[in-house]
């Protein structure tokens, strides 16, 4: 039997009911036409395997990150979460991609401005001094260094985080889970050795060993709907390992910790790099966002992963935002798949093809009034600077639901 019409009509039904708005075009509508707050996140894929590399493609008018700025130009979010994005301590690579980039025109786009930002140290590229690989070796060159970091990378801060916001942000409460300990989460998948069935990393590095690849963020905002908390992340993919399958547990865990942080409950071993503990109050909006590196049905995550959030009771369920130009990628290389390929947000290439990897999540208290993702058709305009990275950004306009 044929289900598509099937699921096709259901998915009118829920966009009827739900009353949300799915851009598909490329080209949102302003959210200030009805006063809303356009959250968005955003792999932009701008790093660099030497330390400072961002900084150098950066002064060297680097023609990527020009399509980055455009797209950000084009669609405008008030609040957005880039991912992979070199962290440096003086901040320099932000600097001038805010002030060469985004503040000047791009493919005749008006420049945009943000007067708030945050970025913070990454675990990515900070030696750990264990050997995390198992290959018997503690660090090294190239690669063997990557794999003994806290989280995979060639020089402390690559892929990093970095949030831009129209809206003031509360610095003082901002908090941050780099150093959180993968042992300190109850019921952790720890990952084993398929051959023996014992635990994969040795009892010393398994206390020892951080369970953010990057870190965990929970940034209030004060927006003019009212104060919204961006819990913001970039869990590790969960591929690049072995049978053991250690980056699928660390991404499924990275993404529970979340789960936990908005379950409501005290959790007092939930405490954060500032000595705080427990999660969010039950009553304070938010939104979740970050590439979760987690298909909700095909790709290599743990089964159940995203659907950890999908399914939480305090985020909203909404129809995924969609694009064009996602289904027309994944039609061209004709790679099964069981979800729908509108919903994709990335593309990874003939072999691996699309997938949905990128997500913003609101809470209950919150209202979408339209969401899509930013992959046009190939014909389009807006074709000449969507490629700047391998995923695209998703972007939701959110009221409180009371409005």
């Amino acid at each position: 039997m044929n289900f598509r019409p099937l699921f096709l009509a259901a998915a009118s039904l829920a966009l009827l009911a739900s009353c949300v708005r799915v851009n598909v075009y490329g080209t949102p509508p302003s959210a200030n036409a009805h006063g809303a707050v356009r959250f968005a996140t955003y792999n932009t894929s701008l790093y660099h395997e030497q330390a400072g590399g961002l900084i150098a493609r950066l002064e060297s008018d680097d023609a990527a990150a020009r399509k980055i700025a455009a797209v950000l130009q084009h669609t405008r979010p008030d609040v957005v979460l880039l991912n992979e994005f070199d962290f440096d301590a003086a901040g320099r690579a932000a600097d001038l991609f805010q002030h060469q980039y985004l503040e000047k025109s791009q493919f005749g786009l008006d420049p945009i401005h943000y007067p708030y930002r945050y970025i913070a140290p990454v675990n990515t590229g900070v030696a750990s001094g264990l050997d995390l690989d198992g290959d018997g070796k503690v660090g090294g060159e190239g690669r063997a260094y990557g794999n003994d970091a806290w989280g995979y990378g060639l020089h402390p801060g690559q892929y990093g985080m970095l949030v831009l916001s129209r809206y003031p942000i509360d610095n003082a409460r901002v908090r941050s889970f780099q150093h959180f300990k993968w042992s300190a989460l109850p019921g952790a998948m720890r990952p084993t050795d398929p051959a023996t069935g014992k635990p994969w990393h040795p009892e010393p590095v398994w206390q020892a060993l951080r369970l953010s690849s990057k870190s965990h963020w929970d940034i209030p905002i004060q927006t003019p709907q009212g104060q919204i908390h961006l819990l913001a992340l970039h869990p590790t993919p969960p591929v690049f390992d072995g049978p053991e399958d250690r980056n699928g547990a660390r991404n499924h865990d990275e993404i529970r910790l979340v789960t936990e942080y908005i379950s409501g409950k005290p959790h007092p071993w939930l405490c954060d790099d500032q000595g705080q503990c427990g999660g969010l109050p039950a009553d304070a909006a938010f939104v979740i966002a970050g590439d979760l590196n987690a298909d909700p049905v095909d790709g290599d995550s743990a089964a159940g992963a995203i659907a950890q959030l999908l399914e939480h009771p305090r985020t909203l369920n909404y129809p995924a935002p969609r694009s064009q130009g996602g289904a027309a990628r994944a039609a061209h290389y004709d790679i099964a798949r069981r979800g729908d390929s509108a919903t994709h947000t990335g593309d990874f290439g003939a072999r691996s093809g699309t997938l949905r990897l990128d997500y913003v999540l609101p809470s209950r208290q919150l209202a979408v009034k339209h969401s899509g993702i930013f992959w046009p058709l190939p014909e389009s305009a807006q074709a000449r600077f969507a490629e700047g990275s391998d995923h695209h950004l998703v972007w939701v306009d959110l009221n409180f639901s009371n409005d």
